[in-house]
């Protein structure tokens, strides 16, 4: 049977590789996609390409672009969102408001995370809320920053809501290891667990090689390094980090992600003030999304437009075909713990891995404590997130304010209050009012 596909976050570059996915998947029949933004003129160049890549791989299917709820959502089987609340422009307020004042700017952690959390739940709540009205037997599988906020604020507001949270990041953290020291990674059984870029591998079997691979992955980190050389200045340095996080805690393999919170001093004196990660995507991707609209209206320089499928796509694809064919296939993935870290509090968001079926997310436990160390970061993480929700759904500036203090990479309350009244300002109505 043709699946009915809605976009949600449709102008966002990421969407032509997860449409080629689709399109090319075996498994995954699809007969309408429909692509939806608030944002008319980015929803109106995708439709351009969008429309390019599908006549010229001649595939079956029909396209809609719309900017009206009900026309995106009636009908359709599953929604993927990608929606960015801000859109580029507030993601550099993200990163460089906090940077003045010598703290973490950075999408999703630290109190960058924070400000993109508040609108982000905002906007969200108000997607799904359209989803509930015009299609509420339609599948969410949402990539929408920050996933452990929205996932408690959805959790809390639509507890019936068919949607499923995931990040891509332990993909990309696991194909480049895989690649830099030559395993093959579709052989790995990998235990995981923390918050969402927040957390730790805890073993890696692997199936052919019929052991835990962990510790000569360690090894290797440590000695030898990560193949960053491919990649972006900023990833690379990333990587790098990784590196030291695994030479001063050797146990376990980090989410490079934590970086943000075990070592801010060192990504504050690394960080440019200036000219942020979002700079680099409006110089980068952004013009060449216009570019490739340009060249597809005029009809010319047609061979530089070479989209191809993404890692990014195919994981939320994979999750989709495992929901249609009752498949149980494993997937690392954002639910409320429930018992999943044994010794971590129940109401807590974490990501843990999961298998997926026709009736959504079945989490693994991990019959294993986690380490004092790893409970007391993550603990103090959830506190400060549950407290931002707080927040949000009590209009409350007081909580607003004990949730950035709380929040690991801030060195004191004073800064906290700084930063979270400059936010305020430059967010406006994409916050609720704190009173």
């Amino acid at each position: 049977m043709k699946q009915t596909i809605t976009i949600a976050g449709a102008g966002s570059g990421y969407t032509p590789g997860i449409i080629l996915t689709m399109l090319n998947h075996d498994n995954f029949k699809v007969g309408e996609i429909r692509l939806y933004d608030n944002d008319t003129e980015k929803n109106h160049d995708m439709e351009i390409i969008i429309k390019y890549i599908i006549e010229k791989g001649n595939y079956n299917v029909s396209l809609k672009r719309t900017e009206d709820p009900k026309e995106a959502f009636t009908e359709t089987d599953f929604v993927f969102s990608q929606i960015r609340v801000g859109k580029i422009e507030m993601r550099e307020q993200d990163e460089k408001i906090p940077l003045k004042y010598g703290v973490v700017g950075q999408e999703t952690c630290g109190l960058g995370g924070f400000s993109y959390g508040m609108r982000s739940m905002k906007g969200f709540l108000n997607l799904v809320g359209d989803i509930q009205e015009y299609a509420p037997e339609a599948w969410i599988l949402n990539y929408t920053n920050p996933e452990t906020l929205i996932a408690e604020a959805v959790r809390r507001e639509y507890p019936k809501a068919k949607i499923i949270n995931a990040c891509d990041m332990t993909i990309s953290i696991e194909e480049l290891i895989a690649e830099s020291f030559g395993y093959n990674r579709e052989n790995w059984i990998p235990i995981y667990y923390g918050l969402n870029h927040f957390g730790w591998y805890d073993s890696i079997y692997d199936t052919e090689l019929k052991r835990d691979i962990m510790p000569e992955l360690l090894e290797k980190l440590k000695f030898e390094g990560l193949l960053v050389q491919d990649l972006e200045s900023s990833w690379a340095q990333t990587y790098e980090n990784m590196r030291l996080i695994v030479e001063k805690f050797p146990t376990h393999l980090p989410n490079n992600y934590l970086e943000y919170y075990l070592y801010p001093n060192l990504v504050v004196e690394q960080s440019n003030p200036d000219y942020t990660r979002a700079n680099m995507i409006m110089e980068g991707r952004l013009k060449e999304l216009k570019e490739a609209v340009r060249n597809i209206q005029n009809q010319e320089n047609l061979d530089q437009i070479n989209y191809e499928s993404s890692e990014h796509g195919k994981y939320i694809v994979d999750i989709a075909v495992s929901i249609l064919n009752n498949k149980n296939d494993r997937f690392m993935l954002i639910v409320p713990n429930k018992g999943a870290i044994p010794n971590l509090r129940e109401d807590a968001v974490v990501e843990v891995p999961c298998y997926v079926n026709a009736t959504g997310v079945e989490p693994i436990s991990l019959r294993f404590d986690i380490s004092d160390f790893h409970k007391g970061l993550m603990e103090a993480q959830v506190a400060s997130e549950k407290l931002l929700v707080d927040a949000f759904y009590e209009n409350s500036y007081q909580k607003a304010l004990e949730a950035f203090t709380l929040n690991q990479t801030v060195p004191n309350a004073d800064i906290a209050k700084k930063v979270l009244d400059e936010f305020i300002k430059v967010n406006g109505d994409y916050w609720v009012t704190l009173n």
